[in-house]
Order: C-alpha cells, then structure tokens, then sequence
C-alpha cells in the first residue's frame, strides 16, 4: 500500500511540475508578442525570430551543459561546479521507491521546468537590445548566457552554492531570472548605444512608439498567464493538503501582485504625464509579477498587493531615469526585471522569516554583478570580432529586410524583400 502511495503521489507530481513548465514555456510567445508590440513595425520579423531562436538554443545548451553545472555537478557552498555534459539518468522505478518518497517527481520533469526559466532570462535580454543588434551577435551571446553565465550563478543560489549558504532567499527567481536577465541586458545596452533618433543633442529623449499596442498588451496578459506556471511550479509538489494549500497562496498572491503593479503603475504615469499610460500598466502588471516572484508563498494577499504596488511605482520612475541617463531600452525590461527584481529580493525579509537582509543583499550583488561583468566581457569581444550593431542607415532602413529579408508588415512598410527573396 505504502509503494503504491509513493507511485501515486510521484506520478502526480511528475504531471503538475511538467504542467506548470508547459505554462511557463508559454511565456515564450508572450515575451515575443510584447516586443514585437512594443517595437516599431519595420523591426518586428526580427525580434520574433529572436525570440523563437533564443528557445531553441536555451533548451539545447541547457540540455548540452547547462543544467549539469546548475545541478548535478553542483558543489554545496562552492564557486565552480564539477563540470560535465547533459542531464543525467531517469529516476528509476527503484529508486523511487526506496527514497521512501524523498524522490517524487521525474528528473526529466525537473530539467523541463528548470530550461524554461532560463529561457525566460535570455528573453529579457531581446526587449532591451532591440531595433539596432545584430542577429548573429545576440544568438552568439545566448549560446554563452545560456550555457553557462545564467547556470554557474544558478549554482550559487538553486544548486547551494556560495550565495544559498550565505542565506540567499529566492523562491521563484526574481533575481536568479530576471535581475540576471536584466543585468545582461544592461550590458548590452551599454555597449550598443541608443536607437538612432532616440537622443536629441541636448539629451532631451524622443518618443519611439510601437507598432502595435494590441499585441503588447496581449503578450502582457499571455506572460501574466504564463507566472502562475513559474511561481506555482516553484512550490515543486502539491500531493499534500499542506502543498495544495501553498500553491494555491501563490497564485493568489502573484495574480494580486500585478493588480497592484498595474494600478499604482497606472496612477504614477497619470501624476508624472497627465495621462493613463497604457505601456506604463503594461510595465506595471509585469513588475509586481516580477516583485512577488522572490517569495510569493510567505506574504498575506494583502501584502503581497504592496509588493506589486511598490514594484508598479518603481518602474514608471526607473524608465523615466534611464531615459534621462540615455540608457535606451525600447520595452522597458531593464526597469521591469531589473529594479522590481531588486525590490522583490529585498522584500522577501518583511514576510519570510528565514530571509536576512544580509543574505539577500549578498544575492543581488553577487548574481548582478557576476553576471553584468560577464556579459559585459561577452558583448566586448563580440563587438570587436563581428560587432554588434547594424549601421545607422541599415537601423534607419529597418532590421527586418537587413537581417531576414522580408517584413512583418509588407502592406505598410517599404513593401519589397531583398533580391532574390
């Protein structure tokens, strides 16, 4: 009776932590359908293809190394991993049940759930460089920031490195996802330099507005869908009354989350501009997502609506600071993944008593700043092997018929492919 418990309850879990990374996978076209919302429309064919090209290689190096290094060649409060290649044997029938239920979901579930994720940093990344890299450079850099930059500070916090012995408390990835994703997009960002026309030459900024509103604001309620996958999955089993209960507080408190970041968002952008800003909502649900993800389990509902609020708030003033210190990013990810990724990190002390201070601020140093120098040494040598950005009048012409030869929207565009297309 007691094995067939142990296969039951295996079984279960196995399905809803395969379940929740399909969910989180879907964060894929919702990230896509935001940025080719939120760029202008002579730029959209090539982020969609960033987007779907960046999935396919994230899941082939994570697979190749990558979740080697995370995992299985992890050292428990070290700084390198054990290196190896791929992912390891299947739990066996077994072995499961000898664990006496220790071991209770499939080890290909866990490689499943854990890739998305690492997806889902390099996504980040796509947003804040858009409109002027070139292609080839940003698939280069993702061999590299999913293979091994994102895996080797994944092993410091997940795989019980240096920073989860240190009390590092990151439940869902507000920093391990996406303040990395951002810190690697800030890098980027810095070498690559603003759109062309984004600056006037008293550094006074230029409205650049998307292509399609619609389909932003689609992608946003798509990656909103998707969070209940991310943050959910993270609870990693719900065969109990006790794990039940708990992933149900998580997705009640991440959905509240982005209530919160949507409308204290909403209500910022109409104090600063005088106007309901609808990319600023957008921003807003997307940054008290990204708050919550740090501990969406510990906080009351109630709380968790000022994370999201607070994280809402912060967005709106960081886009408008980086803007001022010509730091251009077209979608906003910077902001959103980056500072609310911050704030959520340090807000997991207020609910969580596990979590310190100290730990915390340990964690946002050592992933942003591993991961910032890191890129930043990336970007570098690809700048000076094969450069990063297009030319000005191929920026001006459009990245769609430079880099694929064909646009998103032929009717209104220049309407014609390159020769021979």
């Amino acid at each position: 009776m007691e094995d067939l418990l142990i296969q039951t309850n295996y079984a279960l879990d196995t399905f809803y932590f395969l379940v929740m990374g399909a969910l989180v996978m879907f964060m894929a076209p919702g990230f896509a359908m935001l940025e080719a919302g939120l760029v202008r429309s002579k730029n959209t064919a090539e982020i969609l293809l960033k987007n779907v090209a960046l999935f396919a290689i994230a899941c082939i190096m994570y697979l190749v190394c990558g979740y080697y290094i995370m995992y299985l060649g992890a050292v428990e409060g070290g700084i390198l991993p054990d290196f190896g290649w791929l992912i390891g044997a299947e739990n066996s029938a077994e072995e499961a049940l000898a664990s006496g239920g220790d071991t209770y979901y499939s080890a290909r579930s866990d490689y499943f759930f854990q890739v998305v994720f690492v997806a889902t940093a390099m996504s980040i990344v796509s947003g804040a460089v858009a409109e002027r890299m070139k292609l080839w450079a940003f698939l280069a850099f993702a061999v590299v920031m999913t293979g091994f930059i994102y895996p080797l500070q994944g092993m410091w916090t997940w795989g019980g490195g240096w920073i989860a012995a240190a009390g590092y408390v990151d439940f869902a990835g507000s920093g391990i996802v996406h303040m990395c994703g951002a810190a690697a997009a800030l890098a980027g960002v810095l070498l690559l330099g603003p759109r062309a026309g984004k600056y006037n030459s008293d550094g006074t900024p230029n409205a650049l507005p998307g292509a399609n509103l619609p389909l932003a604001t689609l992608g946003t309620f798509i990656l909103w869908f998707g969070w209940f996958g991310f943050n959910g999955g993270s609870e990693l089993m719900v065969s109990n009354i006790g794990e039940a209960n708990a992933v149900a507080q998580v997705f009640v408190n991440t959905n509240i989350a982005a209530c919160g970041g949507v409308v204290a968002a909403l209500l910022t952008a109409k104090a600063l501009f005088g106007k309901a800003d609808l990319t600023m909502a957008l921003n807003g649900a997307l940054a008290g997502l990204v708050s919550i993800t740090a501990d969406p389990l510990s906080p009351a509902a109630e709380w968790a609506v000022i994370i999201g609020a607070v994280g809402g708030v912060l967005v709106v003033f960081s886009i408008v600071l980086l803007d001022g210190l010509k730091i251009d990013d077209p979608v906003g990810a910077i902001s959103v993944h980056g500072v609310a990724g911050i704030w959520g990190i340090l807000a997991v002390v207020f609910s969580n008593g596990e979590a310190t201070i100290f730990g915390q601020l340990i964690g946002i140093v050592g992933i942003f700043g591993w991961t910032f120098l890191a890129s930043l040494v990336v970007w570098g040598l690809l700048k000076v092997a094969i450069g990063i950005r297009v030319s000005e009048e191929e920026e001006i012409l459009g990245v769609d018929i430079i880099e694929c030869g064909v646009e998103a929207y032929p009717e209104f565009g220049l309407g014609r492919a390159l020769p021979g297309r």
